[in-house]
């Protein structure tokens, strides 16, 4: 632990900037040159096409895979079987074989027999005659000629027939789809056949250690870890037998002296621990083949804050996502160690689209009342609201009932009009990859005080707080950084999460190099307890790191309002690795920055000059790896004429 005095070590200045334009007299620049609305036009018009009976007719089945279930990132063939249904196919129509387009399916082809994705397609349909094509990514077109393909006639497609065989996802999972299509009668209108043909992929060999605990423990508390055996992708389910030996630091915490898995724990289990004195520790443990792990720091306190980690940004095979359901929570529980989580697949995105099938919205709610356990895990209903007009919000409701409001419906395309439909309810919105990336945030609207009083900061995506921010998001807009709106007047506590696809919530920076995690300061796991810290901006967001960081102005917690003036500043931190340096920033860019050297954890402590009305504060911790945490800002006291 290194103490030093925070003003003078920092050379803290936060400036002589007073209160911000309203942004109707400073728009600045919006996500506007991002937006999509020619996706928005495509979709709505698919919506509106008139479908021929025999679009997505038929059914469709896997009749062999080798291997039977495949290893993640590695290669098999499948043979899979379309079945006509009543309205058959007809001369110019087409059968499709959509691959799922995310990751590192090969693209089925029929060009080059020695290629990966090489694909034969043949019938026994006497006088029917099949053309396939590449049409796109993953997507393989399959014209009728000849004559109508009848009811009950089949095509069969092997795919991955050549000798490289068709490469699969690199990230294991359950019920990894093969979608058919049907454009019965040639308009090129399509639909998909009910029922997709899925295979299992299974993990590859164990090819890291992670071990996982709570943020936050009171002198004499019995704490839940999780130690989990890992392939190099992230994946879990690893088929691993051995003893963990672990190394408690005594006398800091009592933890037993090794872990045995077995068959049946498929790499992962939880043991107990106990939290035996005050300060910041760290556990280790050791497996056989070189397997060593570390546990990110855990903060004994019997009056500090307690930290949950949460992620509440992810997709599943729901919509452009890997796994189930199901297996999201179990990883987020059982392998990373959440203590909250939440499933947001996207509305009207991804295949199938969610606010066009109520049976998967239904099973991922199932799937979150089932996983909640208030006390210990916390599951959070939630969809991706993905406008790629104004920017992507994932919407979170905090009691155990949900309604989707789509960004394709024109009741709710535009954020005021989600906004008006959620108000009233348990609901927060957040903004996210607001600065660039896919599409970025239109910021020209502002943020509903009620509904939408934190944003995503960080993800998958990068980091969207500021342009000097390591890795900061792609394609990015300038001017439309959060930092830049702080500036403007907007009061937004920061989160991070992972928007990870992988089916990896809270470990998403694992295989990506980048990810997101909310800490959220919260007196309890409860869902209500989740959302009062939200409200009040008591959260901060790491790029995936467990980096524990707790900031005090004037005694108050992080996203708290101050009145202008000199303060008392108070920050703590305890990270996994060495700490480059801790910046002091406000809207005006970052104003000092302290350089460390070799330390993990630190006890700054100072006093800030003169805050003026207006202003807003925050700092921001920054590893020697890259890895950074953010905590919300401080915002003072503002005049007549405040945004917020």
């Amino acid at each position: 632990m290194r103490g030093v005095m925070l003003a003078a070590a920092l050379g803290l200045g936060c400036g002589d900037a007073g209160a911000p334009s309203p942004p109707e007299s400073a728009p600045g620049p919006t996500q506007r040159s991002t937006a999509h609305p020619e996706l928005v036009e495509a979709l709505r018009a698919d919506l509106a096409a008139e479908r021929h009976p025999g679009d997505g007719g038929g059914r469709a089945w896997l009749e062999a895979s080798e291997p039977e279930r495949p290893r993640a990132g590695e290669s098999g063939r499948f043979v899979l079987v379309y079945e006509a249904g009543p309205e058959g196919v007809a001369v110019g129509g087409s059968v499709q074989l959509q691959v799922s387009p995310f990751w590192d399916w090969s693209t089925p082809q029929t060009a080059d027999p020695g290629a990966p994705g090489y694909t034969e397609v043949s019938t026994e349909a006497t006088g029917v005659e099949l053309a396939p094509v590449t049409l796109d990514q993953q997507l393989l077109g399959i014209e009728v000629r000849g004559r109508a393909l009848a009811e009950g006639e089949r095509v069969r497609v092997v795919y991955g027939a050549g000798p490289a065989g068709a490469r699969v996802d690199r990230y294991a999972e359950r019920e990894s789809p093969f979608f058919f299509a049907v454009d019965a009668d040639g308009d090129g209108v399509r639909s998909f056949v009910p029922d997709s043909p899925t295979v299992d992929l299974r993990p590859g060999p164990a090819a890291q250690l992670r071990l996982h605990g709570p943020a936050t423990a009171r002198p004499g508390e019995t704490l839940r870890f999780v130690v989990a055996v890992l392939d190099r992708f992230g994946n879990a389910g690893v088929p691993f037998e051995g003893r963990i030996e672990l190394e408690p630091p005594a006398p800091g915490l009592e933890a037993p002296a090794a872990v045995e898995l077995g068959a049946a724990d498929a790499g992962r289990r939880s043991f107990r621990v106990v939290a035996a004195a005050p300060g910041i520790h760290r556990l280790r443990a050791r497996g056989p083949d070189g397997l060593e792990a570390e546990s990110p720091p855990l903060r004994v306190d019997a009056a500090g804050p307690r930290i949950l980690w949460g992620d509440l940004h992810g997709h599943s095979v729901l919509s452009d996502g890997t796994g189930t359901p199901e297996d999201y929570y179990a990883y987020a529980r059982d392998v990373a160690a959440l203590d909250v989580a939440a499933l947001t697949d996207h509305d009207h995105w991804g295949m199938p689209f969610l606010d066009r099938t109520p049976e998967n919205w239904a099973r991922i709610q199932a799937a979150t009342r089932s996983f909640h356990e208030p006390g210990r895990f916390v599951t959070l209903h939630g969809y991706e609201w993905t406008s790629w007009i104004f920017g992507h919000r994932h919407v979170l409701f905090f009691g155990d009932e949900a309604a989707l409001h789509s960004s394709i419906d024109e009741a709710t395309d535009e954020p005021g009009e989600l906004w008006s439909a959620l108000r009233g309810s348990p609901a927060l919105t957040f903004a996210h990859h607001s600065a660039g990336g896919p599409v970025a945030t239109d910021w020209s609207i502002p943020p509903d005080p009620e509904l939408e009083p934190v944003t995503e900061v960080v993800s998958v995506h990068g980091s969207s707080e500021a342009l000097d921010a390591p890795r900061s998001i792609y394609s990015p807009v300038p001017g439309n950084f959060v930092r830049d709106v702080v500036a403007r007047g907007y009061r937004l506590g920061f989160v991070g999460s992972g928007d990870g696809h992988d089916g990896h919530p809270g470990l998403t920076h694992l295989a990506a190099g980048a990810g997101g995690l909310a800490g959220i300061l919260a007196a309890e796991p409860t869902r209500a307890a989740v959302l009062e810290a939200l409200r009040a901006r008591r959260c901060y967001a790491t790029s995936g790191p467990r980096i524990l960081l707790d900031v005090r102005l004037a005694g108050r917690p992080m996203g708290s309002v101050v009145p202008p003036g000199a303060h008392p500043l108070e920050v703590r931190v305890a990270a996994p690795v060495e700490i480059e340096r801790v910046d002091l920033v406000t809207g005006a860019g970052v104003q000092s920055s302290l350089a460390v050297e070799g330390e993990r954890d630190l006890h700054l402590q100072g006093e800030t000059p003169e805050l003026a009305p207006g202003e807003a504060l925050y700092v921001r911790v920054v590893q020697r790896d890259g890895g950074a945490a953010w905590s919300s800002p401080f915002f003072v006291e503002a005049g007549a004429g405040a945004t917020r």
